[in-house]
């Protein structure tokens, strides 16, 4: 009989640490996971607190001859340092080799985003195509009491499935999110998305538990709210793929194009750092040159 592996005690005892004390969501959990096991599996490195700079530069060499985007390589290494940071805490490892590695630089694209005309487009492409067969009759009034609030709130995936009808307040106008790190804040939200919301819970008699459910009355899950969102694509007259991440990016730069504070919407979208939400003021400078380009007679 074939020997099993041994299980990685370190590894293990790292995600846990991950998982109960810094509360990750399951998501970062299972990328840490792979990143992880991808280095151990295609690496073949010596023990964990053995490893050398060269270990790590030979996995950068595998990577980058695979093929793998700049961005998916930076998301392995951050695993692997938040991994040697913790061996150093909590393990006594005297010399990180991680620090010896330098990264090839990240390529920064500003984000797609939608023109508030699109937008408007989008918001009502749920009631246009016909009922599809088996589907609950409040479909149409769910998709679009998601798109509302996507759009009201820059709310990321992830929070907008684990929303129960309890996180939303029709009378403060405001809904309670757990983002990243189980980190709580308060969004405000539109009169459209909120008037879009109770009608859905009204034809839909959703009165407590999950906000937005399926046919089969349980929470609907990430995937769907991507696939319904590929649906309506194809009633509008948009001409680019659309993700919900980018109904995230529109509502960011619609509210900086209207003039909103910077740090305002940096708490609004729940980043831990500044950088992060100023890659949409650029978005906001490329629109506006590109207006002035169109319009001024001496551009």
């Amino acid at each position: 009989m074939p020997t099993r592996p041994s299980p990685d005690r370190l590894l293990e005892s790292f995600l846990d640490s991950l998982e109960f004390e810094r509360h990750v969501s399951p998501r970062t959990l299972l990328n840490y996971r792979h990143a992880l096991t991808s280095f151990r599996d295609q690496a073949k490195p010596p023990p964990w607190k053995k490893c050398a700079a060269d270990d790590f530069r030979r996995f950068l060499f595998v990577l980058m001859k695979a093929g793998a985007a700049r961005a998916t390589i930076r998301l392995h290494f951050a695993a692997l340092r938040t991994f040697y940071k913790w061996l150093s805490e909590r393990h006594g490892l005297t010399r990180n080799p991680l620090k010896e590695v330098q990264l090839p630089k990240l390529e920064r694209k500003l984000p797609l985003v939608l023109t508030i005309a699109q937008m408007e487009d989008l918001l009502g492409a749920p009631f246009r195509p016909p009922l599809e067969k088996l589907a609950p009759a409040w479909t149409p009034a769910r998709d679009a009491a998601i798109l509302e609030l996507f759009y009201s709130s820059g709310l990321r995936l992830a929070e907008l499935v684990s929303l129960d009808v309890a996180h939303i307040d029709p009378f403060s106008e405001s809904v309670r999110v757990l983002g990243k790190g189980r980190k709580e804040r308060v969004i405000p939200v539109g009169a459209p998305a909120l008037e879009a919301i109770e009608k859905y819970r009204s034809q839909a008699r959703v009165d407590a538990g999950p906000l937005f459910i399926s046919k089969s009355r349980r929470r609907v899950s990430s995937v769907a709210v991507g696939n319904l969102l590929k649906k309506y694509l194809r009633h509008t007259g948009i001409p680019l793929p659309i993700s919900p991440h980018k109904l995230r990016h529109s509502f960011a730069t619609h509210m900086l194009d209207a003039g909103a504070d910077l740090r305002g919407v940096q708490a609004l979208l729940g980043h831990a750092s500044i950088s992060t939400t100023q890659i949409y003021t650029h978005v906001t400078v490329e629109r506006l040159k590109k207006a002035y380009g169109d319009a001024h007679p001496r551009a």
